[in-house]
C-alpha cells in the first residue's frame, strides 16, 4: 500500500496515512430475517435466495490456512519491482488461478523505476560519523536476515546529488510547518531538512523542501508515531525499533500516478516517452529514509530555540530547530534510471448473460522488502475469493457479468501496474466496466470502507451479512460501536459520521483521494470504486515499509491466524457475487446527492471562514498584537500576508446540487420496484445507469493537473492520500486561486447537471 489509512474514529496509533472519512452504510431491513441485501440492484425473491446460498458456498471455500501458507511464500524474499521473487510471485499467482479454472495471463509492462547503486549518509560536524545502511536482523524473525536480494532503505523518484549542508529540523515538513518556521526567521534554503513520517503523504515533504530551496531531504519515524509510544519495539512488541526504517515513493503522484514518462497512455515496449529530465513527476533533489536511531544522531547536535508541543516527537532529548553550521550532513544518492518490466496477472470469468460488463476486483503484489502486511495479506484475501468461484464455477455456477480479478505489480513506486493497464484499456474499460472492487494491506480491527457514495448500501449490502471473527456481531455493527465508542472518548472527528451511527440508520463510507490502485479507475476513467480494510487493532505501521514488514510480524502482531483476512474474502467475495448477477447494477444515488450537498455546505463555509481569518489576521498585523505577543524565548514574526478571499458566487452549485437530490430520489423510486418491471425495461433501465459516473469527470481535468479528471473526488496536491472533495473547488480557495474557483464551481455544476441528466433519463425510460 502506497499509504495507510488514518482512521477518523480512534487514533490508530500514528499510522501514516489518507485522512479518510470513515464509517460504513447500514443496509435498511428491507424484510424481516430474508437476506435481500442485494435488492437495491433489483433482484428477485427468488435470485437472492440463490445468490445467499452461493454466499454460504463461499463463505465454506474461504479457508484462513490457505492464506497462511500463500503469505509465507509470497514473503519468503524480497519481492520488489524487478527482483527474481516479484516476478515469481506472478508466475505463482498465474498458475493458481488457472489452476482454479480462470482464463488468465500476464500482461507486461516497461515502467522507469529507479533502484539504489548507492547510497550515503554521514554525520560531518560536529563529529563525522557515518549513518544510515541496511536494517539489522532481530531475533525470531527468519527473513529479516535474508535480505542479500533486497535493495537498501531508498526512496523512489527523488533526484540524485551528492550534498553536504547544514541541517533544519522542520517537523513534518507539510505547509504550515514551512509557515511556522518563516514567522522564526528560519530559512532552509541551500539545507537539508529533517522531517518526520506523518500528518501528509511522505512525496510532499521532499517535494516542499525543493521549493523552498533545500538541498536534500531526510525522512525519519519517530517513535511519537509508530514506535514505542504505542507499543514495544519489534520483536518483542509491533512498535518500530530504533534502525528500522520506512522506504516509500516520493514520486508527485499529485499531478499523475504511473509511469513518469508515459502519462495519459500505457507503458508499452513502443509508447511514447517523455525524458527522465521533463517527467513532470520526478524530484530533483536527493532524498533518504532513515531511522529514528539516526536521525537522534543528527538532532542532538542541532541549536537554535527549542522546539515545543505537538511539533516535537518523542525522542527523549530536547529537539531544536537548527539550521546552523553546528550540524552539518553529507548527502548522496546514485541510482539506475533503467526501465523495468512490471508483471501483472489478469484472470478472467466470462459472464453467462453480459459477458460485456465487467466486474473488475484487485489487490496489488509488489512490496518495498518482504510485504508480508503491506501488501500480502490483502492478495491472500483476494485469492481466497478467487479459489471459492472457481469451485463454484466448476459446480455449474456461471457470473451473468464477466469477472476480472487482477494482482497488480508495481503499486508501491506509484500505482504502476493499474495505472498503465487502466491506461492501455481505457477505451474498453469505460465501455465496459461496471464497478472496480480494490483491496490492500487489512489486518486486524474494524472495517473502513471508501467508496463511490453512490455505492453506500451496496458496501452495507455486505458488511451487514459479515461476521466479525473477534466479536462474533456483524462486521457493520462492530463498524457502529467503534464509532459511538469513539465519539464517547473524544476520538471521533467526523461529525456527520458520528451523527450517522447515533441515527441507527445509515453509516458513512469516507471518500476516495489515493494511496491504493483505484486512482486511474476512479479518478482518471470516472468508473466507480470501493476500496476495503480491516483496520485498528494491529501494530502493521510499526514495520510499514521496511524489513520486519514479514510473515513473523503479521501472524504475532497484526493478524494472529488470518482470522480478518478470512472475513475480508468473505466480505468482499459478497460484493462480487452482487455485482456480477445483480439486474440493474446500481445502488441508492440519494446517498450521493446528500454527500455532494454536504461538500457544497463545507466549500461555501471554507470561504467564509477563510475570508473571516484574513481580516483577523490583517487587524492583528496593524495593531502589532503579533509581535507584542511573541515569546521572547521563541520569537516570531506576524503571518505573512494572503490575498484576501473575495465573496464568491455558489448559486449554481447550490442549484445544481438541489437538482441532484431530485433526481436522485426519483431514481431511487424506480430501482426501489424494478423486480416488478418487465425485462426489457430493466435491461433497458441498467444500460441508462452503466457508466454514469463518466458524468463527473472534466475534459480538462483540474487545474494545473489535468491526468485528475472527477470533479468529486482527488487526492489533495497537500495531503497527497487525503481525499479532497468537490476538489477544483475547494483547492482554489485554500490555495487562493480564486479565478480557478469561480472557473470550477461552474464546471462542477455542470457536471452535476449532466449526472442528474443521466438519472431523469433512466426514469422516463422506466415509464410504461
Amino acid at each position: 500500500m502506497v499509504g495507510l489509512v488514518l482512521r477518523c474514529g480512534r487514533a490508530a496509533g500514528g499510522r501514516p496515512g489518507k485522512g479518510v472519512n470513515r464509517g460504513v452504510t447500514v443496509f435498511t431491513k428491507l424484510l424481516a430475517g430474508a437476506a435481500l441485501a442485494s435488492l437495491a440492484f433489483g433482484q428477485t425473491m427468488a435470485a437472492t435466495l440463490d445468490a445467499h446460498a452461493a454466499e454460504a458456498k463461499l463463505d465454506a471455500s474461504v479457508s484462513s490456512a490457505d492464506q497462511l501458507a500463500w503469505l509465507k511464500d509470497f514473503s519468503s524474499a524480497p519481492n520488489h519491482v524487478g527482483s527474481p521473487h516479484d516476478k515469481q510471485n506472478a508466475e505463482t499467482t498465474l498458475a493458481l488461478f488457472k489452476s482454479w479454472g480462470w482464463d488468465a495471463h500476464i500482461e507486461t509492462f516497461q515502467v522507469l523505476y529507479p533502484t539504489p547503486i548507492s547510497t550515503t549518509l554521514e554525520l560531518i560536524t560536529p563529529e563525522k560519523v557515518t549513518l544510515g545502511g541496511q536494517e539489522p536482523p532481530v531475533a525470531g524473525d527468519p527473513t529479516s536476515s535474508n535480505t542479500a536480494g533486497a535493495l537498501p532503505p531508498y526512496v523512489a523518484y527523488q533526484g540524485d546529488g551528492d550534498v553536504t549542508a547544514p541541517v533544519v529540523y522542520v517537523n513534518y515538513g507539510m505547509p504550515d510547518d514551512y509557515e511556522a518556521l518563516a514567522r522564526r526567521g528560519i530559512d532552509v534554503k541551500g539545507k537539508i531538512v529533517l522531517a518526520r513520517y506523518g500528518a501528509g503523504w511522505r512525496g510532499l515533504k521532499p517535494k516542499l523542501a525543493q521549493e523552498h530551496g533545500a538541498v536534500g531531504c531526510l525522512i525519519y519515524s519517530d517513535p511519537a508515531n509508530d514506535g514505542y509510544a504505542h507499543w514495544d519495539s519489534y520483536p518483542a512488541g509491533g512498535g518500530r525499533p530504533d534502525h528500522a526504517v520506512q522506504r516509500g515513493s516520493v514520486q508527485d503522484m499529485t499531478m499523475y500516478p504511473g509511469d513518469p514518462l508515459t502519462p495519459g497512455i500505457g507503458a508499452t515496449a513502443d509508447a511514447k516517452r517523455l525524458t527522465r529530465e521533463t517527467a513532470p513527476t520526478i524530484l530533483k533533489i536527493p532524498a533518504l529514509p532513515i531511522s529514528w536511531a539516526d536521525a537522534s544522531k543528527i538532532l542532538a547536535g542541532l541549536q537554535g530555540p527549542v522546539v515545543t508541543d505537538k511539533d516535537r516527537g518523542a525522542l527523549g532529548m530536547a529537539y531544536h530547530w537548527g539550521g546552523t553550521d553546528a550540524v552539518q550532513v553529507h548527502l548522496a544518492v546514485k541510482s539506475d534510471w533503467s526501465l523495468k518490466t512490471l508483471y501483472d496477472v489478469i484472470a478472467t470469468m466470462k459472464g453467462a448473460k453480459r459477458p460485456d460488463e465487467w466486474v473488475i476486483r484487485a489487490n496489488h503484489r509488489d512490496g518495498w522488502v518482504f510485504g508480508a502486511s503491506d501488501p500480502l495479506t490483502g492478495h491472500g484475501a483476494m485469492l481466497s475469493e478467487a479459489k471459492a468461484l472457481g469451485q463454484l464455477a466448476k459446480a455449474g455456477w456461471r457470473p451473468d457479468r464477466t469477472i476480472v480479478y487482477a494482482s497488480w505489480d508495481g503499486e508501491e513506486p506509484g500505482l504502476l501496474g493499474s495505472t498503465e493497464w487502466a491506461e492501455t484499456h481505457a477505451d474498453e474499460l469505460q465501455k465496459k466496466a461496471v464497478i472496480y472492487i480494490n483491496t490492500d494491506n487489512s489486518v486486524r480491527g474494524v472495517l473502513e470502507a471508501e467508496a463511490s457514495h453512490d455505492l453506500q448500501h451496496f458496501v452495507n449490502s455486505a458488511a451487514r451479512d459479515v461476521t466479525d471473527p473477534e466479536t462474533h456481531a456483524s462486521v457493520l455493527e462492530r463498524e457502529r460501536a467503534d464509532i459511538l465508542a469513539s465519539a464517547y472518548d473524544g476520538s471521533a472527528d467526523d461529525a456527520a459520521a458520528v451523527k450517522a451511527a447515533k441515527g441507527g440508520g445509515d453509516l458513512l463510507v469516507g471518500a476516495l483521494g489515493s494511496g491504493s490502485d483505484y486512482s486511474a479507475f476512479l479518478q482518471h476513467l470516472g468508473i466507480p470504486a470501493i476500496n476495503l480494510g480491516f483496520f485498528g487493532e494491529d501494530a502493521s505501521s510499526g514495520s510499514y515499509h521496511s524489513v520486519y514488514d514479514s510473515f513473523t510480524h503479521v501472524t504475532k502482531f497484526d493478524d494472529p491466524g488470518l482470522v480478518y483476512g478470512a472475513a475480508l474474502s468473505k466480505l468482499v467475495g459478497r460484493l462480487v457475487l452482487r455485482a456480477a448477477d445483480a439486474d440493474v447494477g446500481r445502488a441508492r444515488y440519494s446517498d450521493l446527492a446528500t454527500t455532494v450537498a454536504r461538500y457544497v455546505g463545507e466549500v461555501k463555509k471554507l470561504a467564509d471562514d477563510q475570508r473571516e481569518k484574513d481580516k483577523t489576521r490583517e487587524e492583528l498585523t496593524a495593531e502589532g498584537d503579533f509581535k507584542l505577543g511573541s515569546n521572547v524565548l521563541d520569537p516570531t514574526l506576524a503571518p505573512t500576508a494572503k490575498p484576501a478571499t473575495p465573496l464568491i458566487d455558489f448559486a449554481a452549485l447550490d442549484k445544481a446540487s438541489d437538482r441532484l437530490a431530485r433526481s436522485a430520489g426519483a431514481a431511487d423510486g424506480v430501482l426501489a420496484k424494478a423486480d416488478t418491471l418487465p425485462p426489457a425495461v430493466r435491461a433497458k433501465l441498467d444500460a441508462d445507469l452503466r457508466g454514469i459516473d463518466q458524468a463527473m469527470l472534466s475534459p480538462d481535468g483540474l487545474p494545473g493537473r489535468p491526468w485528475y479528471r472527477n470533479l468529486i473526488y482527488a487526492p489533495g496536491t497537500l495531503t497527497g492520500y487525503g481525499a479532497k472533495t468537490l476538489p477544483g473547488v475547494r483547492e482554489a480557495i485554500e490555495q487562493r486561486r480564486f479565478a480557478d474557483a469561480v472557473a470550477y464551481v461552474a464546471k462542477t455544476a455542470a457536471a452535476l447537471n449532466a449526472y442528474s441528466d443521466r438519472l431523469d433519463a433512466a426514469v422516463r425510460d422506466a415509464k410504461p
